[in-house]
């Protein structure tokens, strides 16, 4: 913090927004501990049997899969069975007084429920609905099931990944379901700026496979100019020779973005290799295109003779962007990441405790709020019910004993 800088400690910008998240899995999931992590008050409604991604392997912190873990934090915990028309009724009346609700059914699943946007917006006009699903609302895919590899695969964005003249490789993060996440909740912000003009929410509809198409960016347009097709694009770049992964000493990796002719010589500077400014195939970024064949093995050869450690500090001070390829681990506990909060440790009343990934969304001058340990299931049921519909507590134990809401036991 700069010398004289104060903080202040308030509540999110998104403080007194009320969602009912109907979400599960992943790609919801995601997107509404964004609103919560921006303040919202997250109601995260879930079957009795619970949201699928709590049992899933291999790791838990007592009941509760670190799978989970990682994407529910900040959010209340309601136990609710859809299938009973008491807990349908129940979901409607929470849904008139919430200002988004949020789910990732299948499209036609909510509707033979009886849930609707057009019958609740009837009764809640200023209602926001985000659906997030594998192909968007219409079109000849509408009811096929996808997962996060299938919209990878369908996109293009899977045919990119991996090196020239091997198989096709799924991205290591899940960025079908991570990225429609991101656009449910960018819609959903953009949703809420309208209301204030108009008073009425709206329907969104995230498709998974748009969000991935509308990450090609420059390779789309690339394709759509020339015709070409591009192929696997390995460790480096389609239009920059410079910016690539390497093999440094002892099999250790760094990455280099030399794009400019000033970190081009500062590259061969640091490397000993500065003939190669004077040879005639690699003076301008043109010319290293048009002989990248010839000009990859000769870096490669000069990387080998430093570990990636070694290398980073010598090219840093030369000017060329660097980094080491860390392992999950190595990125985790590096200090620039945990000064920035990155890795989060949170802790139940129970006493477990869990570290997650934090939150990137950071605000000048304004302290990070707490952060708090994802629900167990149902936890917080009768709380969000009676405080919200304003049940009192016979009412809600009539609807606990017939089966139609479940509270932590």
């Amino acid at each position: 913090m700069a010398p004289g800088t104060e903080t202040t400690s308030r509540p999110g910008p998104l403080s007194g927004i009320q969602v009912l998240d109907l979400t599960q899995f992943l790609a919801g999931p995601f997107s509404t501990q964004i609103l919560a992590d921006l303040g919202a008050n997250v109601m995260k409604l879930e079957a009795p049997s619970g949201d699928w991604s709590r049992t899933l392997p291999p790791h838990f912190v007592g009941s509760d899969s670190c799978y989970f873990l990682s994407i529910n934090r900040n959010k209340k915990g309601v136990v609710i069975d859809l299938k009973t028309l008491e807990g349908l009724d129940l979901v409607k009346r929470l849904a008139a007084r919430c200002d988004i609700l949020m789910e990732n059914f299948r499209p036609g699943v909510l509707d033979r429920l009886g849930l609707t946007f057009d019958d609740l917006s009837q009764r809640n006009p200023g209602l926001i609905w985000a659906s997030i699903s594998g192909f968007g609302q219409d079109g000849p895919y509408r009811d096929r099931p996808a997962y996060d590899m299938i919209v990878q695969a369908m996109s293009g964005g899977m045919s990119l990944t991996g090196e020239p003249g091997r198989a096709a490789v799924r991205a290591g993060i899940p960025l079908g379901d991570l990225t429609a996440g991101m656009y449910a909740a960018i819609g959903t912000l953009a949703a809420l700026e309208e209301r204030k003009q108009t008073g009425r929410g709206k329907f969104i509809d995230i498709s998974m496979l748009d969000c991935q198409v509308a990450m090609l960016t420059y390779q789309a347009a690339y394709h759509l100019h020339s015709g070409e097709v591009p192929g696997r694009q390995g460790s480096g770049h389609e239009s920059i020779p410079t910016y690539r992964s390497f093999v440094a000493a002892n099999q250790t990796g760094l990455v280099i973005t030399a794009n400019t002719e000033r970190m081009w010589k500062g590259l061969c500077e640091v490397l000993d290799r500065a003939a190669l400014t004077e040879d005639q195939r690699f003076v301008t970024n043109d010319d290293r295109f048009k002989n990248r064949e010839a000009l990859w093995p000769l870096l490669e050869q000069a990387f080998l003779q430093r570990e990636a450690k070694e290398w980073v500090p010598l090219l840093l001070e030369a000017g060329v962007p660097v980094g080491e390829v860390n392992t999950v681990a190595d990125a985790l506990n590096d200090p620039q990441v945990r000064h920035r909060n990155m890795v989060l440790e949170l802790e139940n009343d129970q006493g477990d405790q869990a570290r997650v990934a934090g939150n990137p969304i950071k605000f000048r001058d304004v302290d990070e709020p707490p952060h708090h340990y994802p629900p167990s299931l149902g936890a917080d049921t009768r709380a969000s019910l009676c405080q919200t519909l304003g049940l009192s507590d016979a009412e809600f134990e009539i609807y606990a004993k017939n089966g139609i809401v479940r509270e932590q036991s």
